[in-house]
């Protein structure tokens, strides 16, 4: 939630602010109120608030003497000042400051509505710009971007620790109370259900309170570092942790990321084998073992992209002709939990090819129905791009073999079922940065995209720069 604190000399006119206002619908927090200029700026410093609601003429110091003293400190504070109708010069000059707005007493119960949703707003794009540069710096390792958005490193030394800590939360938390308070973490929010936090190492012991709760899905902590070029590494491991609950959506908590390759790598490779030397009457076998093995060693993540890697690779290196407009390419965890569901439908499609590949001259449905079916798939997926769009789910809708539904979209689209999707995705975004007004963050959620980290990452690598640069640009 957004902070706000309120300041005037006369406590019958804090009263009217605070009941003037649907604070919490629009994502605001009152967390100061004060008659004392001096003890306001205190806090102003201490705490740097959001938002600042004050009178413009009080007998210790101004208004407008305060938003001057607050932007020399170089905080990042909004103003919205108060005034009375013979002071309204005043609140003109205040505006001239950089405050947000202004009003008069009493306020008008009539026009609140509107002015508290024209904060949020302003608000919600600032975030947003705030998120995207973070992001952007912390990835680079821009010491000098980093002191200019956050005096979270102000106070670090060369021996200081950090740990990354990304939160899936179960529902949209837009406007929510923040899950995890605290003075010395920096908050970044990833999309409307995922936030990164860089946190001191000593942070997590006192934090793991916070975290369990009926609101979270996953969360996940990095390894440590004390070298402030690593935080691409440590925002990657976090991620990874958190990913975990893609082998198991019942399984909850905060998950440390820890590499448990050696442990299912002879599996994956056994299966490897199997599949070169086309030992097919094994795969039943071997398949109804893969989850059950996987959750005996506790694998993460980090291991399913092995798996999935390495299947592919003996695949298109023993069948390459058979399986060559399919879609089987090299994915990363961000990639796989975009295409897949959970782990079980990954799992499901890779032994979908292989039955395939035992099956190539048994087909179904004649041609003809065949091609309508996917004419009507295609037309759905150009409906419903901003969906959750999984390739098993739409074959079984269309009634086609998900596995044959991929060499359809290269035959006809000249691409796969997932560049078509992102690619429709991705077009639809470009258009909405040049013609709207939507922050990045809206953008890539009105377009599909639930995780505003991997949607800067698939935006830049189709582009060339990032959603941010494309606006300006």
């Amino acid at each position: 939630m957004y902070s706000v604190i309120i300041i005037d000399d006369e406590p019958w006119a804090i009263k009217g602010i605070r009941n003037a206002f649907d604070w919490s619908k629009y994502g605001f927090e009152i967390t100061g109120q004060f008659t004392s200029v001096h003890k306001a700026f205190e806090f102003i410093c201490e705490e740097c608030p959001d938002l600042v609601f004050t009178d413009i003429r009080m007998p210790e110091i101004s208004g407008l003497d305060l938003m001057k003293m607050t932007k020399e400190k170089g905080l990042d504070v909004d103003f919205v000042v108060v005034s009375g109708f013979a002071e309204f010069a005043y609140a003109q000059e205040a505006i001239r400051y950089g405050a947000l707005d202004y009003f008069l007493k009493p306020i008008d119960i009539e026009m609140a509505d509107s002015l508290i949703e024209k904060l949020a707003s302003h608000f919600a794009a600032k975030r947003s710009n705030r998120n995207n540069l973070l992001l952007e710096a912390l990835l680079s390792a821009d010491k000098n971007e980093l002191s200019r958005l956050t005096r979270f490193f102000d106070c670090s030394s060369e021996d200081e620790h950090y740990r990354a800590l990304i939160l899936y939360a179960k529902h949209d938390r837009t406007g929510s109370r923040k899950i995890i308070n605290g003075r010395h973490t920096l908050e970044i929010e990833l999309g409307s259900r995922k936030t990164l936090y860089i946190l001191k190492s000593g942070q997590i012991a006192e934090l793991a309170d916070q975290l369990i709760g009926p609101d979270i899905k996953a969360a996940g902590i990095s390894s440590i570092s004390n070298n402030g070029r690593e935080f691409a590494r440590l925002i990657k491991e976090s991620d990874l942790a958190a990913s975990k609950v893609f082998l198991n959506e019942e399984e909850k908590g905060i998950f440390e990321y820890e590499q448990k390759l050696d442990m299912v790598k002879p599996f994956i490779d056994s299966i490897s084998s199997i599949i070169k030397e086309k030992q097919f009457e094994a795969l039943d076998a071997a398949f109804s073992r893969l989850k059950y093995d996987f959750s005996q060693h506790n694998a993460g993540m980090g291991e399913v992209v092995y798996l999935w890697n390495q299947v592919v690779s003996v695949l298109l290196a023993s069948f390459y002709g058979e399986l060559r407009d399919m879609e089987l390419d090299f994915l990363n965890y961000s990639e796989l939990k975009e295409r897949f569901e959970n782990f079980d439908s990954l799992c499901s499609f890779l032994y979908d090819v292989l039955q395939y590949i035992r099956q190539l001259n048994r087909q179904s449905a004649n041609e003809g129905d065949i091609h309508s079916y996917f004419a009507q798939m295609v037309k759905y997926i150009d409906n419903h791009y901003s969906s959750k769009l999984y390739l098993k789910d739409l074959s079984t809708k269309f009634f086609l073999n998900q596995v044959y539904c991929c060499q359809l979209f290269k035959k006809n689209l000249g691409k796969t079922f997932s560049e078509y999707v992102t690619e429709l995705r991705i077009n639809k975004a470009s258009e909405l940065l040049k013609h709207t007004e939507l922050s990045v963050e809206e953008v890539a959620i009105k377009v599909g995209f639930t995780d505003y980290y991997y949607f800067n990452k698939v935006f830049k690598k189709s582009s060339g720069i990032t959603p941010a640069k494309y606006r300006k640009s």
